[in-house]
């Protein structure tokens, strides 16, 4: 099976002026870990991880929640986003995907074509699920 099979492809994306505490709201109240920063005509220029809003609020031990909502409202996505981004190809096998997010420890790979233009976004959890139901499927077919 193809990474376009299993990919979702409803986004939420960030632009790199976005601010931090804005990025944080999205993951929270969205239960979202993996934010692709995109820009003109979705074009992938880095991603943003729950890890990376971690690092970047390392302060919020050390403060209070306002301080800290203060502190990431000034800062941009740019400034703590990855930005040298593994990304995959829709044709990949989900065998490829599993490997390269496996090979350098990440949990999720844009899925990009044509000039890294963004069509979705393949996660480790998609993956897993993948396997599980294929697994059931072997397990149950006579």
């Amino acid at each position: 099976m193809l990474v376009k099979d299993i990919m979702k492809t409803q986004l939420v994306t960030l632009n790199a002026d976005s601010k931090l505490g804005f990025a944080n709201d999205i993951m929270y109240l969205g239960r979202i870990r993996h934010l692709p920063v995109v820009k003109g005509e979705n074009i992938v220029v880095g991603i943003l991880t729950q890890r990376d809003l971690y690092r970047a609020s390392l302060t919020s031990i050390l403060t209070n929640w306002k301080e800290n909502k203060e502190f990431l409202d000034s800062i941009k996505v740019s400034d703590v986003m990855t930005k040298n981004v593994a990304t995959i190809n829709p044709d990949a096998t989900i065998e490829e995907s599993a490997q390269v997010m496996i090979d350098k420890k990440i949990g999720a790979l844009p899925v990009v074509k044509d000039k890294n233009k963004l069509v979705g976004l393949i996660t480790e959890t998609d993956v897993l699920q993948y396997f599980v139901d294929e697994n059931k499927k072997k397990k149950y077919s006579f």
